[in-house]
């Protein structure tokens, strides 16, 4: 009797091309589509809606039942109030990051198993290695489009049957094969922007939940050059949206960019032309969660990404006695952001990641 396996099918290529190869492998293969947000985007179409649609056509080729369940309760509880935490504190969360540990490994994990699911499987871009008991996450064959960055948070349990198709895999191939397959989804576009609100306007949405006080922006010699419209807006290394072309004198010798935020005061800082004031040493971390567990010692050198498609880049780690990490660069980094996460690689394995508490500079 062949083995279930539940599929997470997002109406992307992707996961459509993972539950095809599922099939073909011989799995007894169940699509499982989850609504993860209800409310329709800015141009007043529910997304969601059509992203079903696909998954029913995929699914009605491929001859594989399909089902929907809605976590839009438990999406809001476990990570859009975390997000909106995080951006209210002047930071810049990471909610792909949160709802992969909360959403598509937790409640998805267990409605799979009502479903009578063996394993479950998603069209996820890294490799997993179950070796007697223990799980290794480990990067895809594909490393342009490599997504354990984004699993950095997943625990033994939540590894233990899961199954990535993807994982020898490369996107061109996965576009061919959807293709050739005449499956709904072999031209649709690649999903882009926070897991929950696709591509809308980052600060009309932000807006609607959380008050913009709008305040001074200052260079770093403290002279105002203009006016921001909320904190919580920019990030770390920003050029886009600033609005400062145009000041007298300061035209040339490069673009602004955004190097620190002061909370208390209401002020954003910003340096024209030169980045030194962006790059730093080293980094605190909090929250690390290790795979597929804790090293034996207490300080090591690997390598560590601080954003999603950085190169790896050489550090050296301090795991202190609270469980906090210390990471020192070999090479100073730019733009390393408070409430994103730093993730650590030996070789092919990632390590685990935890959350950038502050940057040294």
């Amino acid at each position: 009797m062949s083995k279930t396996v539940v599929i997470g099918m997002s109406g992307g290529v992707d996961s459509s091309v993972a539950a095809l190869l599922l099939k073909e492998q011989g799995y007894n293969v169940i699509g499982l589509f989850m609504q993860n947000w209800d409310e329709v985007d800015e141009n007043g179409c529910c997304t969601a809606e059509e992203d079903f649609a696909d998954v029913r056509r995929v699914s009605a080729l491929l001859d594989i039942p399909y089902y929907t369940v809605n976590f839009a309760k438990e999406y809001m509880d476990r990570v859009f109030s975390y997000f909106l935490a995080e951006y209210k504190a002047g930071r810049t969360p990471n909610p792909d990051v949160l709802c992969n540990r909360e959403i598509k490994f937790g409640p998805f994990l267990e409605e799979a198993k009502k479903l009578g699911a063996d394993y479950i499987a998603t069209g996820h871009y890294c490799k997993i290695l179950h070796d007697n008991g223990v799980h290794y996450l480990q990067k895809a064959k594909d490393q342009n489009k490599d997504q354990t960055y984004f699993l950095n948070q997943l625990s033994q349990t939540q590894l233990q049957d899961v199954l990535f198709p993807l994982q020898d895999m490369e996107k061109p191939e996965i576009r061919r094969i959807a293709l050739e397959n005449g499956l709904a989804t072999a031209k649709k576009k690649d999903s882009t922007g926070i897991c929950f609100i696709g591509e809308r306007n980052f600060r009309k949405f932000l807006s609607t939940y959380l008050p913009a006080c709008k305040g001074k922006i200052l260079d770093l010699s403290g002279k105002q050059v203009g006016e921001h419209s909320g904190l919580m807006y920019y990030t770390l290394g920003q050029r886009r949206g600033l609005d400062l072309g145009g000041i007298k004198g300061e035209d040339e010798g490069g673009r602004w960019f955004v190097v620190r935020k002061d909370l208390e005061k209401n002020i954003l800082y910003v340096s024209h032309g030169d980045e030194t004031p962006l790059y730093s040493k080293s980094c605190e971390v909090s929250g690390f969660n290790w795979i597929p567990f804790k090293p034996k010692k207490r300080e090591f050198a690997c390598k560590a990404k601080f954003r999603y498609r950085q190169p790896d880049q050489n550090v050296f780690v301090r795991v202190n006695a609270d469980k906090t990490l210390h990471i020192e660069f070999a090479e100073k980094q730019r733009a390393v952001t408070e409430g994103q996460y730093a993730v650590l690689y030996d070789h092919e394995n990632c390590l685990g990641g935890g959350v950038i508490e502050s940057a040294e500079y």
